[in-house]
């Protein structure tokens, strides 16, 4: 079972291509209401999508949990194994799901508060929310076919999950909002239709296609009592792990905020380059999730240092490929998304902390997916809960210097990541 760089190339070309396609409906189904003529349907998809944001990413344990484990049964050869893995993640996506709608008044009320946007615009956001919470099920269900899917080394089944989520999205807002008149109700519509037919494809995908539904019938009993306690464990120490993850994020914006209006737009623009790097990285961890997974499923320990050394070899490579072009283009870059002479001038004196952010934010990207396919999810959580709250001491002893202290703090977090995490991959390999 040798790793190889057509392996690695496999499994994250289509994840990156998937993930990258993934922004696109946002252009869009703001593309489609800018042009109704009045600033409250874009305020209320800017709103009512940061709050769907937030709530499905905490659920995106349900796609790491999924990726290891079926990556672990695919190396041992257990089909029965990995089909207990696709019927426990769709139960428990079943039942979050409709959790969440049950709870959905609380759950809206909490975010638009929080909000605190105009009268005018919570009110279309509430339109949009009340229509695509009903999604929920359908979007839950997506995150464990994808990491079914990629556990399997079928990462092309996972493309073309995202892909017919994602063209059908677009279709449907062109169709419901220009040509049939509607407005923010649309455009939720389109995209409650979109995830539910995704999910259909998915699941005929994996009953038809791979196999799925015979691998349910012959696991036997869904829930054996230790990989019950297995799939909770690991979904509890995943969701604290994003939950703290995402509080950086949310913290850096709000930082940002108040720094004033034209840092924030500086901070804005950089950000969104950073997002683009995270779907690139993210493409190789995935491929390093199904391959660490998959040779330890087969107790191919022997392995697991070549496919460590490839997987870490192709995440850097492309990582320096990245702060490269942003060293040499990083200007243009800036001048694409902005117009502003003061947010591009202030966007230039901060882009070098954009450069050196893939070369560092590297190594927990890559040691996350070796630890999601090794099922370590306790040292995950223990390392991302410590770097958080490094990542506040700094920001209080660098608040002098402002702007620069933030990106400052956001860089050694992601340093802090990488070194906990790497010297417990490191003490793994010796146990």
């Amino acid at each position: 079972m040798q790793a190889s760089h057509k392996t690695v190339l496999s499994i994250a070309l289509p994840m990156i291509l998937s993930n990258i396609s993934q922004p696109v409906i946002g252009l869009v189904d703001t593309a489609v209401v800018g042009h109704l003529g009045q600033v409250k349907y874009l305020g209320a998809i800017a709103v009512a999508g940061a709050v769907f944001a937030f709530l499905f990413t905490i659920f995106n344990f349900l796609r790491m949990s999924a990726t290891g484990r079926a990556a672990q049964f695919f190396g041992a050869g257990d089909d029965p194994g990995m089909g207990r893995v696709l019927g426990q993640g769709l139960a428990l996506a079943a039942v979050l799901g409709m959790a969440l709608i049950l709870a959905q008044w609380p759950i809206a009320g909490a975010g638009f508060r929080l909000m605190a946007a105009d009268p005018a615009v919570t009110a279309e956001a509430q339109r949009y929310f009340a229509i695509r919470i009903w999604a929920a099920p359908s979007v839950l269900a997506n995150f464990v076919l994808v990491g079914w899917f990629i556990g399997l080394h079928r990462a092309r089944a996972a493309l073309a999950l995202n892909l017919m989520l994602n063209i059908t999205n677009i279709v449907l807002d062109l169709l419901f909002v220009p040509v049939l008149g509607m407005t923010t109700d649309g455009v939720a519509l389109a995209s409650l239709i979109a995830e539910i037919l995704a999910m259909c494809v998915g699941l005929v995908i994996a009953f038809r296609f791979m196999g799925g539904w015979r691998m349910i019938r012959d696991a036997g009993r869904l829930f054996p009592g230790h990989e019950l306690m297995l799939l909770l464990r690991m979904n509890r120490d995943l969701l604290i792990r994003t939950v703290a993850l995402m509080s950086v994020f949310l913290f850096f914006t709000a930082q940002g905020a108040r720094q004033g209006e034209i840092l924030l737009a500086a901070n804005t623009i950089l950000l969104q380059y950073l997002a683009l790097l995270a779907y690139a990285l993210d493409g190789f961890a995935q491929a390093a999730e199904a391959m660490v997974g998959k040779v330890i499923g087969a107790g191919r320990r022997d392995s697991l240092r070549g496919v460590l050394r490839l997987t870490a070899g192709w995440s850097f490579w492309v990582a320096a490929g990245i702060a490269g072009f942003i060293g040499v283009f990083g200007d243009a870059m800036v001048r694409l998304l902005t117009s502003i002479p003061e947010a591009r001038a202030a966007a230039h004196v901060y882009l070098p902390w954009l450069v050196l952010t893939p070369l560092v934010a590297v190594w927990p990207f890559w040691l996350d997916g070796v630890f999601i396919g090794a099922t370590w999810s306790r040292e995950m959580r223990n390392s991302m809960v410590m770097s958080v709250l490094l990542f506040f001491l700094i920001w209080k002893l660098a608040t002098p210097l402002g702007n620069h202290g933030l990106w400052l703090s956001m860089i050694l977090f992601f340093a802090v990541r990488g070194v906990t995490l790497g010297m417990t991959l490191r003490n793994k390999l010796h146990d």
